[in-house]
């Protein structure tokens, strides 16, 4: 009996284009971002912000980028006024990662662009950007998957996995994350 074959990594390829920079440029940002930007004391969120965009972040005013924070492809990534990003999130930024206008991610979350195709062999990489609207709030070690947007004013709950887009003013929290509530504004 034949025994079947349900991954072939020897056939993997990246996507052509994908990364949209040359590799030493990318190994380059790797290589800074680990010893020049992630360890940085928590009062450098100045240098934090030059740094990734120097590299091509699109990053808005008054933002708080807190030490330990990964960021794949900072080309791909456009962050709005007075947001913060806490300890130690990872934005996988393979595909674009928007983040709206006074929006939380906080720590450890992690924003993931691509996956791989588990039915082809070859597991080819599928990326889609993930869009984060205004006034939002990813908590804690949360996992945002790609092609999905979290509807403005949205919060998600801690360690909630959101694989499907989610309604504005919604409280989400789970895995899969489903809506338990909606967010009401005090003034």
């Amino acid at each position: 009996m034949q025994q079947r074959k349900f991954q072939d990594l020897s056939r993997f390829r990246f996507p052509e284009g994908i990364r949209e920079r040359p590799g030493w440029f990318i190994q380059l940002w790797w290589l800074f971002e680990k010893l020049c930007v992630r360890p940085t004391p928590q009062m450098l969120y100045s240098w934090r912000r030059f740094a990734w965009r120097m590299f091509g972040a699109k990053v808005g005013h008054n933002v708080l980028i807190r030490p330990g924070v990964r960021l794949t492809f900072p080309w791909k990534v456009t962050i709005g006024d007075y947001c913060w990003i806490g300890d130690d999130a990872t934005l996988y930024s393979v595909a674009k990662i928007t983040i709206g206008e006074h929006s939380v991610i906080s720590q450890e979350a992690y924003l993931c662009t691509a996956t791989h195709d588990h039915c082809d062999t070859a597991f080819r990489t599928i990326a889609a950007p993930i869009t984060i609207e205004p006034e939002c709030w990813i908590a804690a070690r949360v996992f945002v998957g790609p092609g999905v947007t979290v509807g403005r004013g949205a919060v998600v709950g801690a360690c909630s996995v959101v694989l499907s887009d989610t309604p504005g003013a919604a409280i989400v929290a789970g895995n899969p994350a489903r809506v338990i509530g909606s967010r009401k504004a005090r003034f």
